[in-house]
């Protein structure tokens, strides 16, 4: 197992050990073994009595593997809800769903980790600090997109606006009518 393998099984431990319905569910599952593969990373975990996470071989074969996009990363950060509706599952119908499950409703406590380590005050200051610092990561992401929709589309000859297919979608329309009473005309003669 690789080290980052290994730093995401102890993250999602961490935050399983936090959550006593999420180990509950889990230890329904115990001994099930999981295959996550995400673009080049490839992660196999297996289930244990407590309800926690393992890293297994790779030569046993997986109950569920969980195909996600190459672009897994960033959706995690960004949209969980869009990572979660592009994953792909197979393998146990019980095992998997369990798993999904838990995946979508684990949340990290990030301020009672903090707090911890450096007290309620400072913990709570620094946690509002890291949302309001990812949000206005994400508001920048979403600009630049605009910006670049924005230039392809009004400012160079890449792409065409919603407005202008509209319209030529409309003076062909036009043309057929025309020509189509054209040809009724012509049939008269």
């Amino acid at each position: 197992m690789n080290a980052l393998s290994e730093i995401a099984l102890r993250s999602l431990n961490h935050v399983i050990q936090g959550e006593d319905w999420a180990k509950e569910r889990l230890c329904q599952h115990a001994g099930a073994r999981i295959s996550i593969e995400a673009g080049g990373l490839s992660i196999r975990l297996a289930i244990d009595d407590q309800g926690l996470f393992f890293g297994t071989d790779s030569t046993s074969a997986p109950d569920v593997t969980v195909t996600l996009p190459a672009d897994a990363l960033a959706r995690a950060m960004f949209d969980r809800g869009k990572l979660f509706a592009a994953a792909k599952l197979g393998g146990s119908a019980d095992v998997a769903e369990s798993f999904a499950f838990v995946l979508r409703n684990l949340r990290w406590d990030v301020e009672a980790d903090l707090a911890q380590l450096l007290g309620n005050i400072p913990a709570r200051r620094l946690n509002l600090l890291g949302l309001s610092v990812v949000h206005g990561i994400q508001n920048s992401l979403r600009k630049v997109a605009e910006n670049i929709k924005e230039y392809a589309v009004e400012d160079s000859t890449l792409l065409t606006s919603t407005l202008e297919t509209t319209e030529f979608g409309n003076e062909v329309n036009r043309l057929r009518d025309d020509v189509a009473r054209l040809e009724k005309r012509i049939s008269r003669l």
